[in-house]
């Protein structure tokens, strides 16, 4: 992590979920605590019902927590905006509105109204630009005129993250954006997201199943334990240097160290517990 990472920008603080289910309270998460800093890349990580997804959208504003509070940028999280852009793993494009127009809605929404503080709205051409810049920043303008059911899997990603970009949000949260993804497109746009946040200087919190993933992108990798009633087993800080290339990695004994502490944690720690617990 660079020493600029230093100012807390996301903080959870005792934070619990439950729901309510028709066998009685489920308990999602318990006690977490967690702060991110301006500029971190974190990764959330843990076996399937761990309840990264359930932080993930609590950061997001998306669900309230049972218990504890959470602030983003020294204002309490009370619900969804355009502060937070959210990246699912379903791209949750309009299909019948094009590449453009699906980013140029969000661009609209956000920059096309007067916006607090008395903030005017900006003019068309202002958005137009707005939207050809985020297109431009995920390398999809030989695209902007085609439809969702003309481009591929990993383009679609592409168009959601391109219109998450375009709010200019101070945080982008990523639910497993490439899960769904062969390996080869899934390592492109990896390499892509490296880019993109060099460039744009983002706060990123993402949810990923995938420990190669975790050790490539991050700036520190925070272990779920299992749920129920999941909690922060430990947060890893990964400490190789940026930018980072995937190839010269591979090789390296630093990164492998990382990816090693994460498997154990996950797989025989963890995999322990279960075992107990079962």
């Amino acid at each position: 992590m660079s020493d600029n990472l230093t100012t807390k920008y996301i903080e959870i603080q005792g934070v619990a979920q439950s729901f309510k289910t028709p066998k009685g309270t489920f308990q999602a998460l318990r006690d977490v605590n967690l702060t991110v800093a301006k500029g971190e890349f974190v990764t959330l990580i843990g076996h399937s019902g761990c309840g990264k997804s359930t932080l993930l959208n609590l950061i997001a504003g998306l669900t309230t927590p049972t218990q504890g509070a959470l602030i983003c940028a020294n204002r309490e999280i009370k619900g969804p905006g355009p502060d937070r852009g959210v990246v699912f793993q379903n791209h949750s494009l309009l299909p019948w509105l094009t590449c453009y127009e699906n980013v140029y809605l969000a661009v609209e929404r956000v920059f096309g109204q007067t916006r607090d503080a008395g903030i005017p709205a900006e003019s068309k051409a202002k958005l137009k630009e707005r939207t050809d810049a985020a297109l431009a920043l995920v390398g999809l303008t030989p695209a902007a005129q085609k439809r969702p059911g003309e481009i591929s899997g990993g383009m679609k990603q592409r168009v959601g993250i391109a219109r998450a970009l375009s709010m200019q949000p101070a945080v982008l949260l990523m639910d497993e954006p490439f899960g769904a993804l062969d390996a080869l497109t899934r390592a492109k746009l990896q390499d892509e997201l490296l880019d993109i946040v060099a460039k744009t200087k983002s706060t990123v919190v993402m949810v990923t199943h995938d420990v190669d993933e975790a050790v490539l992108l991050s700036d520190r990798i925070v272990m779920l334990t299992n749920g129920p009633a999941a909690t922060i087993g430990e947060v890893l800080a990964v400490n190789l240097p940026r930018p980072r290339n995937r190839v010269a990695l591979a090789e390296s004994t630093q990164y492998l160290g990382y990816r090693k502490a994460v498997i154990d944690f996950l797989y025989t720690r963890q995999a322990h517990v279960e075992k107990l617990a079962a």
